[in-house]
């Protein structure tokens, strides 16, 4: 071989062996320079150039930052990986009477459970689908597959007040795995399995099952819907990404393992655990807003009527010292309100109406975890967690004993998780094209709000 050749190959060898560490990333950024272009113009991101994190609550709270989906060319995308029904998901109405009902709605769902009954709700259904696992054996898990039966369970007896059948999670487990994997572009989307939980629910509301008093507002089929995209989509997917990141954290960092099972209850540890869970990986990318009228902010330039806010929660929470850092003391040095901090929203704009039980429920789900295992990964943690969290589960040992550390199932698991990474973020590439582009062309949020003004 010629020494250009020898040349040739040491190089091509290099970009080989090198393409986990620079690959993905290029990846991810020519996919958010996609995902920019779908909003054209009208797009602000805040925090950004117009307004800093300084503002970025006032503006989020702000009356004329009320318009959620009609305008923006970004709900076409979302609402394409909503469907079906994603005109009736509480997240996409317009304000106005029909969303104001919704909300009551789900508002007496969530609130109809005590918090002790929520707390034995959501450790029962975390044993029951822990107990279809060996208890003898370290096992190779991904934690968001693991948690999806969880909060398919807790929410299906909350809607219908009975323990949920293995058909019916079975169903929503189908559902929800297929929306979030659409989400983060690993999948396309399946609408069979989609409508195959809606058909399910329909039926059930047509023979009285479901719960009484669901908006009147609504159709049959999109009363179905409803329950779909609220409790089944949007409920069960970011549960089960909560709990995702909370049990890899706890997972990555031996110290913090340690510690929950070394400190006694009530030291308010694993709350501390769990906020800073939200605040370092918050649940939610970007979450949009059209203005109804012009904002005007003191110290920020004007706001025309139209524009498209782009709110990234990661950004604004992470403008703190080591905001990349994950450090659950800060909470014991500071609070909510020095730490950019809003995991489910601000108050005066559409927050999470989970938000009263969220932190409870994850916390009781995590106990129920770590009684029986003791999670060990070495896998990449991302926001967005493509690799839906690849953990090892240690079989909690005996009085007296030590678990070992399984050291080289730790790093086979990086050395996969890190080359997963390049093929799937090349298949995110050209998934996220393709989505982006049929949603553009089918155009459900435009052409649903065109229909509806044709027939005024």
């Amino acid at each position: 071989m010629t020494p250009a050749l020898w040349a040739v190959a040491v190089a091509a060898l290099a970009v080989a062996a090198t393409l986990p560490y620079w690959l993905p990333t290029a990846v991810v950024a020519l996919r958010v320079r996609i995902f920019d272009l779908v909003n054209g113009e009208e797009g602000i991101a805040v925090p950004g150039r117009l307004v800093g994190t300084e503002s970025f609550t006032r503006l989020y709270g702000h009356p004329a930052a009320n318009g959620r989906s009609k305008g923006a060319a970004l709900s076409d995308l979302f609402w394409y990986w909503l469907a079906p029904g994603p005109e009736v998901h509480q997240e996409h109405l317009e304000p106005g009477p029909r969303y104001d009902q919704v909300a009551r709605v789900t508002r007496r769902l969530l609130t109809g459970a005590r918090k002790d009954e929520w707390s034995e709700l959501v450790a029962r259904c975390t044993g029951h689908v822990l107990d279809e696992r060996p208890a003898t054996a370290t096992g190779a898990v991904r934690l968001r597959d693991l948690m999806m039966p969880v909060w398919a369970e807790v929410y299906y007896e909350l809607v219908f007040g009975e323990p949920c059948p293995r058909a019916a999670r079975d169903l929503i487990v189908g559902n929800a795995d297929d929306v979030v994997s659409a989400l983060k572009c690993t999948g396309l989307r399946h609408m069979d399995r989609r409508d195959r939980l809606t058909e399910y629910l329909l039926d059930r509301i047509r023979r009285g099952d479901a719960p009484a008093g669901l908006p009147d507002t609504l159709t049959e089929r999109e009363q179905a819907y409803y329950l779909q995209g609220t409790f089944f989509n949007t409920a069960v997917v970011q549960m089960s990404e909560a709990m995702a990141h909370l049990l890899l954290v706890i997972a990555e960092h031996p110290g913090v393992r340690h510690r929950l099972t070394q400190d006694p209850p009530g030291t308010g540890y694993l709350d501390r655990v769990v906020e800073e869970t939200l605040r370092v990986w918050p649940l939610f990318g970007i979450a949009h807003r059209v203005t109804s009228a012009d904002i005007v902010l003191d110290g920020a330039a004007a706001i025309p009527a139209g524009s498209v806010l782009l709110f990234n929660y990661a950004d604004y929470q992470h403008d703190v010292p080591d905001g990349d850092r994950f450090d659950p003391d800060r909470w014991l040095r500071a609070t909510a309100r020095d730490i950019p901090h809003i995991p489910f929203g601000v108050s005066a704009n559409r927050p999470c109406p989970a938000r009263g039980i969220a932190p409870l429920t994850m916390r009781v789900a995590a106990e129920e975890v770590l009684r029986r295992f003791e999670p060990m990964s070495s896998a990449g943690h991302a926001r967005s967690l493509p690799n839906r969290a690849p953990c090892l589960l240690v079989p909690r040992p005996a009085a007296g004993a030590r678990a070992g550390r399984p050291v080289l199932r730790l790093a086979l698991m990086r050395v996969r998780d890190r080359w997963e990474d390049v093929w799937r973020s090349l298949v995110q590439l050209a998934l996220g094209s393709y989505m982006v582009w049929d949603a553009r062309r089918q155009a459900l949020c435009r052409r649903y709000f065109e229909t509806a003004e044709a027939a005024r």
